[in-house]
């Protein structure tokens, strides 16, 4: 089955077919940094990390960009509000962002501009539609005429006479249509402003992207990506910017669903939002990752602390399966039986709860380190290459959980490490994957291999009491390991410990 993507713009999904045959340009929206960010950003991130994982792992070479918008009409809100520099709002939030996209395993973009170090590319983009006869300028401030683009409201599917004026500038009149949007807007005391031809200012939020996107990935890309609330009119009016200055742009729009709270869009604007940082003193960074990331990406996502919960409790039953399987997998391997996974450590397997190995070095290990889609289970590989099909993916590796339990419980190591294997190759290509980096690092990891040791000592003394028959004290042992959060389980294949949860 070859690779099908929803497109907004033709609103079916379609064979996915690259520019240049193997390679791959895609154009994500990032933030606007006037603020930290809470899950309803973050599931774009996540939504487009298991993308581009896909489109590698199916052999594509990659080019991903996403921008970061660092100066904005909210950002200079923020910053007056505050009595802070507009750059120091900026840099700060931005931190934020890229604490909590590399927190849930988000792999870096191979480029990140900002919009602020693209201003002579807006310039340009600038002239060649007041060239054209798309733009004019006036009262300080420069418009794209949107009669002048017949295929105006075609993303969107909206008429142009149905439309409300464009709300972007206070204009006094100067427009020629209320809908034109503002490509430039001239300067106003205490706002940074740039030099151009038709007088010093800053950049309109529109125009922003298309210089970008246009100058890392050329005037046609494959795909542009974002969350739904941004096709109209951010995406709109990219594409009709861009197409009118003689651009092709992009060739497939993707846009992730929205995370709702309560009916409504997740928003700093309605007050309802639930940052990051909060939620991570609630469940682990992979727990998270597999609640914003099971869905369709399409789809909204209705929060509550409730589906927060199942979420984790679900991602806790595939990692109880590969820490119990790891001992197998790893014996397995150094017989000479199969490959290492990346992250696996070459040790001899103990009776206790294996250690997570330590990770790739960063992000962009892991990208290098992704299974083939040829290697994966069929079954999950059709579903993802089906319009990323997340649930449908998730439910195969659900599966290979259940038969890897049944070969664990009954004895047959090689059935088991099989179905470790598997798994882990399936997670490492949804950013799941709990024995990688992220989610492993290299403390933790040496920090469990000494808990491991430890334990695997304790678990000596009580087989050594059993074997001669002082129930008594193999019982206090195990109620004392119990006391200190480690579960031990007696299995016809040998005792196993993990942490209880």
């Amino acid at each position: 089955m070859t690779l099908r993507l929803y497109d907004t713009a033709a609103r079916s999904v379609r064979e996915f077919r690259p520019v240049t045959p193997g390679k791959v340009g895609l154009y994500l929206c990032g933030a606007t940094v006037q603020a930290p960010p809470h899950i309803g950003h973050i599931r774009s991130g996540v939504s487009f990390d298991i993308v581009v994982r896909w489109l590698r792992a199916s052999g594509f070479d990659v080019t991903f960009c996403r921008n970061v918008t660092d100066i904005d009409d909210k950002i200079l809100r923020v910053a007056g509000a505050e009595g802070s520099a507009w750059w120091a709002v900026a840099e700060r939030n931005q931190r934020a962002f890229t604490r909590a996209y590399d927190s849930l395993g988000c792999l870096p973009p191979d480029v990140e501009p900002r919009a602020t170090g693209h201003v002579p590319e807006m310039i340009v983009l600038i002239r060649r539609l007041i060239e054209s006869g798309h733009a004019y300028a006036a009262g300080g401030d420069v418009y794209f005429d949107v009669r002048s683009f017949g295929g105006y409201g075609a993303l969107s599917g909206q008429r142009l006479d149905h439309m409300r004026a464009a709300e972007d500038t206070e204009d006094g009149g100067a427009k020629r249509d209320p809908r034109d949007f503002a490509l430039w807007k001239g300067f106003k005391p205490g706002e940074p402003a740039w030099e151009t031809p038709w007088g010093p200012g800053r950049p309109g939020w529109h125009l922003e992207c298309s210089a970008m996107a246009t100058k890392y990935l050329g005037p046609v890309f494959d795909i542009h990506g974002g969350g739904l609330d941004l096709v109209f009119p951010h995406h709109e009016n990219e594409l009709a910017q861009s197409r009118a200055a003689g651009d092709a742009f992009a060739r497939y729009w993707m846009h992730n669903g929205l995370v709702r709270l309560g009916g409504e869009k997740m928003s700093k604007s309605l007050g309802n939002s639930l940052l990051v940082d909060a939620l991570l003193t609630r469940v682990r960074p992979v727990e998270l990752r597999y609640y914003l990331g099971q869905a369709h990406y399409r789809s909204d996502i209705e929060y509550s602390p409730e589906a927060l919960g199942e979420a984790a409790a679900a991602f806790r039953r595939i990692e109880s399966f590969l820490s119990r399987a790891r001992p197998h997998a790893e014996a397995d391997a150094a017989a000479g039986s199969a490959d290492h996974l990346p992250g696996d450590r070459q040790r001899p397997a103990g009776p206790g709860h294996p250690a997570a190995g330590a990770g790739p070095a960063g992000a962009g290990a892991a990208a290098a380190a992704l299974p083939a889609a040829s290697s994966l289970p069929a079954a999950f590989a059709a579903a993802l290459d089906d319009d990323l099909g997340v649930p449908q993916a998730l439910a195969v590796v659900h599966e290979s959980v259940r038969d890897g339990n049944s070969a664990l419980a009954a004895g047959d190591l090689a059935g088991t490490a099989k179905q470790y294997r598997s798994v882990r190759a399936m997670l490492s290509v949804l950013g799941l994957d709990p024995f990688a980096a992220p989610f492993a690092s290299g403390a933790e990891a040496g920090l469990r291999e000494v808990v491991d040791a430890l334990v695997g000592v304790v678990l000596e003394q009580r087989q050594a009491a059993r074997e001669r028959r002082d129930y008594a004290t193999a019982d206090a042992i195990r109620r004392r390991l119990h006391a200190a959060g480690i579960v031990v389980e007696d299995t016809p294949a040998g005792t196993r410990w993990e942490l209880e949860r």
